[in-house]
């Protein structure tokens, strides 16, 4: 069965917090282990706070945060109409920081990656930044 969720909000960093709920209860419908229920917590919230702080820097956006799940794959969108990526490939690196003056350790793309099966990003300087994740529930590795 497929189970769909689409839901946007503020470019506010308190609403990091309501992004990485809102997907921890869509995990539920997967019986996720602890484990599995964090790390998606985890990259989610990485990935909002990548559209709040790097894709608008201003409470004047919209960020959209997707969620799919079916045959125990879920798929988490999440996306900005901000200021884009240059390079991609750059930004992916760890350490890297599009925003030094904020203080920020620059391994948002990378935590994604540790705790997602693949992250997918596309970007366009001024049109925004869509970051795709996946994570395979029940699988023992």
């Amino acid at each position: 069965m497929k189970n769909y969720l689409r839901t946007s909000f503020p470019s506010v960093t308190r609403n990091e917090a309501l992004a990485r709920g809102v997907a921890a209860q869509f995990c539920m419908l997967l019986d996720p282990t602890v484990e599995e229920l964090s790390d998606v917590r985890t990259a989610v919230s990485e990935a909002v706070t990548n559209a709040i702080i790097h894709g608008y820097g201003s409470p004047d956006g919209t960020v959209v945060l997707e969620l799919e799940s079916e045959d125990g794959l879920l798929t988490v969108i999440v996306s900005d109409e901000g200021r884009g990526i240059e390079d991609v490939e750059l930004a992916m690196r760890p350490f890297y920081t599009g925003a030094p003056d904020k203080e920020r350790a620059g391994m948002g793309f990378a935590v994604m990656q540790a705790f997602m099966d693949s992250v997918a990003v596309e970007s366009e300087p001024g049109k925004g930044t869509r970051v795709t994740m996946r994570k395979r529930f029940g699988t023992d590795e």
